[in-house]
Parts: structure tokens; sequence; C-alpha cells
């Protein structure tokens, strides 16, 4: 009998940022391995951290320098940083890509600025990735990868847009005004003088990032993940545009599994998408689509509601007290935000997609997607009181799914397309409240409401919604009526106190 063969483990090409630069500092690879006085050298084979390649210069067509540092960065996946010089022409040129595969979605990060602090935070934006400032009217197109932060991002592209001014100014003077202005207002944001504004970074493959904080507000960081289009899809070459797959002209019927051609958003390779319509009692009828991919494994599972837009939105809150509660279905759509104050989760409209599982199923899939999305015990960039919160936080989810603790589960959607199963249906459920409530705004314009035609469409339901306005904002008056009479008061009585205390002094 042979003897095992002794194998040598492959090592890890990718080191966090932190071990990388420990080791570099120690005099570690990317150095020379040239030994002194004698000293062994160190073996070919062991991994370098830096590597340093031989390429040609794009300025000059001379033999420059080219470093790469494979490296992992917390929170977020594998990345390869990029750095060249020339020694002849002095050109210089950083970027940043990512290491991994085009994600099965693409993802939209939005960060609020309120101060000075989330000016640090990291940004990753990759080579397709999109970003907008709103406030300034600023689009930077997908370009060469960066990791950098948001101020930095800002300052790089106002200090690009200065450094043809001069030449500007006798070419294009209106021109060279326009930016001159823009820029200040550029200069001014950075400087602290328009707080808040919102970055918004939109990337269809999926590998841009924005650093999040443990304790961010709802509404101060958000993620929301999308399907791509297929002029998406083509741009980043998933796409086989030889051949286009025949629309099925087939209804869909109920009690009855439909099967259709798609592609698979992983490999791209031909799979079966399986939809079926289901009528949820005491609610409405959903579509079930399902997505297995034979050749790589991928599968997807979503729900969609149809049906006309209701008028009013929805706000359903459930007490949970015990693990009967636990094991109630719970439909949540792509439109519906979900919350829970007792256990500090606050999940924005898009997050997880539209799924229909029990609240159990929800909140343990809660758990796994921002555990491996943000929380890592091998992260070396965490400080103590950091990683004390979020455990804290995890233990208080984990607790929850198992029944352990009391909690209120609360589903905001405006399209009233989500559902909690009612344990007393038809009857009233005393730990299940369903209250309809008018959309802001702000709502109507994002779902495209307010842009409808609906001139003509006189009825019933109408004339209910129109009701509830008007009782709405009776009651908004009176509460400004009464707190102005408040305000009067309190108001009168420091004037009578200022008064007594004139009287008083001698």
């Amino acid at each position: 009998m042979e003897p095992p063969v002794d194998r040598k483990e492959e090592p890890d090409m990718f080191r966090d940022i932190g071990a990388a630069a420990a080791e570099v500092g120690a005099g570690g690879g990317g150095g020379d391995n040239n030994g002194e006085d004698g000293e062994e050298q160190s073996s070919i084979d062991d991994p370098q951290i830096v590597d340093n390649i031989e390429s040609l210069c794009m300025n000059c067509h001379e033999q420059g320098n080219t470093r790469l540092l494979l490296t992992r960065i917390p929170f977020f996946r594998e990345v390869v940083l990029m750095s060249f010089a020339c020694p002849h022409c002095h050109f210089k040129n950083s970027e940043i890509q990512s290491a991994g595969e085009i994600q099965e979605r693409g993802c939209t990060y939005t960060l609020r600025v309120e101060n000075s602090a989330d000016m640090n935070r990291q940004l990753v934006k990759s080579e397709t990735c999109v970003v907008r400032v709103k406030e300034l009217d600023l689009e930077i197109p997908a370009q060469r990868g960066q990791l950098t932060n948001v101020e930095g991002l800002v300052s790089t592209v106002l200090d690009d847009l200065a450094g043809d001014q001069e030449t500007r100014r006798g070419q294009d003077p209106e021109g060279h005004a326009q930016l001159a202005a823009f820029i200040a207002r550029g200069r001014a944001l950075l400087a602290g003088a328009a707080f808040p504004f919102t970055v918004t970074v939109d990337d269809p493959a999926g590998n841009s990032w924005i650093e999040p904080q443990p304790g961010d507000a709802r509404g101060k960081w958000a993620r929301t993940d999308y399907n791509r289009t297929p002029a998406q899809n083509e741009a980043l070459a998933l796409t086989d545009t030889s051949a286009q797959d025949a629309e099925d002209p087939d209804a869909v019927r109920p009690d009855e599994v439909h099967t259709f051609p798609a592609t698979c958003p992983s490999c791209t390779r031909p799979c079966n998408t399986h939809m079926k319509l289901v009528d949820i009692p005491h609610f409405a009828e959903v579509i079930l689509m399902s997505t297995v991919c034979d050749a790589c494994g991928y599968k997807s599972n979503e729900v969609k509601t149809g049906g006309a837009v209701p008028a009013l939105g929805r706000v359903i809150t459930l007490q949970v007290e015990d693990e009967e509660d636990l094991a109630r279905d719970i439909l949540k759509s792509e439109t519906c935000a979900l919350s829970c104050p007792e256990l500090n989760l606050d999940l924005t409209p898009g997050t997880l997609g539209g799924r229909f599982t029990t609240l159990e199923g929800l909140l343990a899939q809660v758990h796994d997607d921002l555990h491996q999305r943000i929380f890592t015990q091998t992260s070396d960039s965490l400080d103590t009181a950091t990683k004390e919160r979020w455990e804290k936080f995890f233990e208080g989810l984990r607790e929850a799914k198992d029944g352990k603790r009391r909690f209120t589960c609360i589903l905001d959607d405006p399209l009233a397309a989500s559902y909690v199963q009612s344990l007393t249906a038809p009857d009233p459920d005393p730990q299940l409240t369903v209250r309809d409530v008018e959309r802001t705004k702000e709502q109507e314009e994002e779902l495209g409401i307010s842009d409808m035609v609906t001139e003509g469409y006189e009825g019933p339901e109408r004339e209910r919604v129109e009701g509830l306005r008007k009782a709405r904002e009776e009651e908004e008056k009176e509460a400004k009526v009464e707190g102005e009479k408040k305000d009067a008061e309190v108001e009168g009585e420091k004037k009578v106190e200022e008064k007594k205390e004139e009287e008083v002094k001698p």
C-alpha cells in the first residue's frame, strides 16, 4: 500500500486589506527576493502580496510597471486593486475591478450624507456603475473602477473639470462661466455647506457598494436589488442577441402550472421558469414563479401580485406572542416595507423582493442575508463597540426567530399587496390589525400613480376616498389651530413671567 501523498494546501489568494498591509509593513511579499550574506532566498512558489508586472505605457509607449493587489474588502467581496506608474513620462493611473462574477441581480445603494463622518464612508464603484448626486445635478457615467470614499469621488470629478478651465476660458467663455459656478457649488457641498445631500450608486452588475454603519436611521442608507432589463443584459454581454425567444400567447389559467423558456441570470444558459396562479383565501390572486437552472444549480422563487391598483395603501400590524404566530403565512410584496421596532429591524421597499413564506422563514432569510453581507467574524476593520452592537442585533433576531421574544411586525404596503394569515378568519383576529391609509405624494410619484389618467372614473370607491381625504384635511386643520392656540398661551405666559421679573428688579 502506497503511503499517502502529502499535498500542500492551496494558499488563499485574497487576503483582508488589514492582514495584507500588516504583512507588507513587516517586510513581507511585494519586495525583492534577493537574500543577503548567504541567507536563503524566498521560494518562488510563495504567494506575493503585491504582484509587479511590466506593461506598456499608453502615454509614451515605453515600458512601465503595473502593481496588482488581490484583496478582500470587509462587508463586501474580493476585488483586484491595480496601480500603473511609468518612470519615463511619470504617468500614473489606478483602478479597481471585481474579482468575482456578475451578480444575479443589479443593485442600487442610496446614502443620505448628513455630516462630515458620512463623507468618509467607503465606496466601491465598478466599471459598470453610474453614480448620481441629486442636489448637485451630477451624474458620473460608467467608467474605470474606483475604491474611494464619498468625498474622494466628488473631489476627483471637480478636479477633472477644473483642470481644463484655463483652455475653456478662451474657447468657450459661456461654458467656462457655467462650469465655474458648478465647481463652486461642488466645493461648497464638500465643505459642508449643503448638508444633507443624497448619493445614489446604480450598478447593473451588482458589484458596487457603499459602506453601511450600525445604527443608521431609516432612509439614511438603503439597498435595492432589481432584475436587469434586456438592454442592461446586452451591455454586460449576458444576452444572446442572435436568437430571440417567442412570446407565449397562452393566458395564465388558475390551477395550472405554466412552463416557458427563460435565460438563467447567473450563467445565461437556457432554463425553465414555472408559473402558477394561486388564490389566497381572504386575500387575492397571486402568481408564484419558480426558476431552476440545471446547468449551474441556480434557484429563484418570486411572488407577483396582480389586479387593479387599489385606492388606498395598507398597514398590517401583528403582535407576535409565541411560536404559533411565527408559523403564520405571510406575503411580502416588492413594494412593502417591513419593520420590527423591538428588534431594531427596518427593511425598505424592494429588499428581498416578493416573498410568500412564514414569518419564521422571513426572519431567517433576513438574518442570513444580513449576516452574510454585513457581519463577518474575521473582519479586521470592526472595533469592539461596533462588533458588540452587531452581535446584540443578531442575537435579538435569533431569539425572535426561535419564539423566545415577543415583538411587533409592521408591514406598510402602498399598493395593499401584502398579507398576513389570520388564525380566526373570517372572525377578527385580536393580534392582527389591518388599517387602510392614504398614500403620500412621494409614494404615488415613486409608483407612477400620479401620472395615470383617471378622469371620468367616478364611483363609490372614489367618493369614499374623497371623503377620507376631506376628513383628514379637517383633522389637520383642527390640529393646527390647537397648536397655534397652545403656542399663543405659552408665549403669553412667558411675557407675564418676564414682566413680573422686571417689576421685582430694583
